[in-house]
């Protein structure tokens, strides 16, 4: 498998590129502006890209795809209800075929009611869903709760060997594992979803209190 983690610009955010092997088929997740940011990735590794997808329908992370559409050929890929002019529209459980390497959606809801991880091999693209000792910002109510269910009945159901890509640098670190997150994200560890909503309320607080940055 070939997997880069791509600086994008913006607001410290995080694109990806993921292919079977070199000569193969690729997708590029929330694609930065600055196509030179992964087109030198695409000729060193002679890859074809397949898809091209958005993990949610958010400017920041959509900005770059109507030129990575121009630059790579590649099909648009977005969930189902998202508002986006998408080629490819997923639905929880599907799966694209990436040559030898399959990708599956998980509708991880909350952030954005169109928010999707996508799961090839072992890396999870976690969009604005999780991040490294964080979660996706929500308000307290519906999109909390949606948020909730799809962090415990979705994500940490995976295995702890899955490696989270956010799709910002706004953790302790670029990168993650769920059984790490499972164990130390303090969201993650709130036993219920009041807990979790109070804890957003108070985020601010939290972290002058723990040190986190």
């Amino acid at each position: 498998m070939i997997f880069y983690q791509i600086n994008a610009g913006g607001d410290r955010n995080f694109a990806y590129l993921m292919a079977d092997g070199d000569g193969g088929k690729a997708a590029l997740f929330d694609p930065p502006a600055d196509s030179s940011r992964y087109t030198s990735l695409i000729e060193k590794h002679n890859l074809e890209v397949a898809y091209i997808v958005a993990t949610h329908g958010h400017g920041d992370h959509t900005w770059g795809i109507p030129d990575a559409v121009k630059t790579t050929g590649g099909k648009v890929v977005a969930f189902k209800n998202s508002r986006l002019d998408a080629e490819i529209r997923v639905d929880d459980g599907d799966s694209l075929e990436l040559g030898s390497l399959a990708l599956s959606i998980i509708y991880t809801p909350g952030h954005t009611d169109d928010s999707i991880c996508i799961l090839g091999g072992k890396k999870l693209v976690t969009g604005d869903t999780l991040f490294v000792g964080k979660v996706g910002g929500t308000d307290f109510g519906d999109g909390a709760r949606k948020e909730y269910d799809s962090l415990h009945n979705k994500l940490m159901t995976l295995d702890d060997d899955v490696e989270v890509y956010p799709g910002h640098d706004y953790g302790l670190a670029p990168a993650s594992t769920i059984g790490n997150e499972r164990k130390t994200n303090p969201f993650i560890l709130r036993e219920s979803f009041e807990s979790f909503v109070e804890l957003k309320r108070n985020w601010l607080q939290y972290k002058r209190d723990h040190g986190i940055p």
